[in-house]
């Protein structure tokens, strides 16, 4: 992993940017005869290999990118032809988000000592890592409240690829805006600065994220500017209230379609997926902070506005619906 690390930080530009191109390669590997679905005789469909790879490194390397892993998902599950059958509609959007431990693994790993700094906060050792706890705590409290509130009416209205494909385009247009007028780099507060109002006002504005295709990365991060802290700290917020979210939302969708998604993909597979998206997860964090770090957050604007296109190009062919 520290290889792996170094790789990426000291890659050049050129290699950097070419990272998220990675996506559309994904998706077009998903619509050739190898990413192919197989329905099987009870009417589901057999997830293969070759897609739970394809669905894990789309989920990797999209999840903390502030280019939304659900529309990604969304849009490669139609792909593969994965939501092409009833009976295994349920299965695979259980899996969408069961997928997510992977990430989770991942920011466990990569960020170890903040965590361990927001345990000692826990135990009354680390007064800063005090403070972030409950700051993460609260505005994940926010977040959980809505979204269990809205949740029905937003599965039904939103998702789909238009209204994913819309928020990639609306997203990626706000990241160009706030770039070019200097707004990612207007505050300089680190993350311990962070207090139980700042807390709140990013959990409201989170749950936005809900829509797929807006990301829980790129709001997360436009709040926490927004309440004073430096794009840096931001990014590591996102991450680590990330790490609360998607945990909970696992563990919700697992108790209540984890027996499902056994029963119809097995086990052997699903786990092959989240390896996969544990490997890229960490490839994207490492990108993400390199990347920060010399050029700004201005060439994900671009991606998004290229992918909700493309998306666009893939329902006026019918390649997708």
């Amino acid at each position: 992993m520290n290889l792996l690390a170094s790789a990426l930080t000291n890659a050049s530009p050129r290699r950097l940017l070419a990272m998220p191109v990675l996506t559309i390669v994904i998706w077009l590997l998903a619509t050739s005869p190898a990413g192919a679905s197989f329905v099987q005789a009870d009417g589901t469909i057999e997830l293969t290999i070759l897609q739970a790879i394809i669905l894990g490194l789309v989920e990797g390397l999209t999840e903390y990118l502030p280019v939304s892993s659900t529309g990604h998902l969304l849009v490669t599950n139609e792909l593969l032809g994965l939501n092409d059958t009833e009976a295994s509609r349920e299965a695979i959007n259980t899996y969408a988000i069961c997928i997510q431990v992977g990430a989770i693994i991942a920011v466990l790993f990569l960020y170890q000592e903040r965590i361990r700094q927001m345990l000692d906060g826990l135990f009354g050792r680390d007064e800063e890592g005090r403070k972030i706890l409950i700051a993460v705590m609260i505005a994940f409290g926010f977040t959980a409240v809505i979204g269990l509130t809205l949740e029905d009416r937003i599965k039904e209205n939103l998702f789909g690829v238009t209204p994913t494909a819309a928020a990639w385009i609306v997203g990626g247009l706000v990241i160009l805006a706030l770039s070019r007028t200097g707004w990612f780099d207007k505050t300089t507060n680190e993350l311990g600065a962070i207090t139980w109002q700042n807390a709140v006002l990013i959990g409201l504005i989170q749950a936005v994220a809900m829509w797929p295709g807006v990301s829980r990365s790129m709001i997360t991060i436009i709040a926490g500017v927004l309440v004073g802290l430096s794009l840096r700290a931001a990014v590591e917020l996102s991450f680590l209230l990330g790490l609360i979210t998607l945990s909970a939302a696992t563990a919700y969708e697992g108790l209540q379609g984890g027996e499902q998604l056994i029963d119809t993909f097995g086990v052997t597979t699903p786990l092959i997926g989240l390896v996969v998206a544990f490997v890229a997860a960490i490839a994207s964090v490492k990108w993400m902070v390199s990347w920060l770090n010399d050029k700004g957050f201005e060439v994900f604007g671009w991606y998004r506005i290229a992918v909700g296109v493309l998306a666009f190009v893939l329902l006026g062919t019918n390649t997708i619906s």
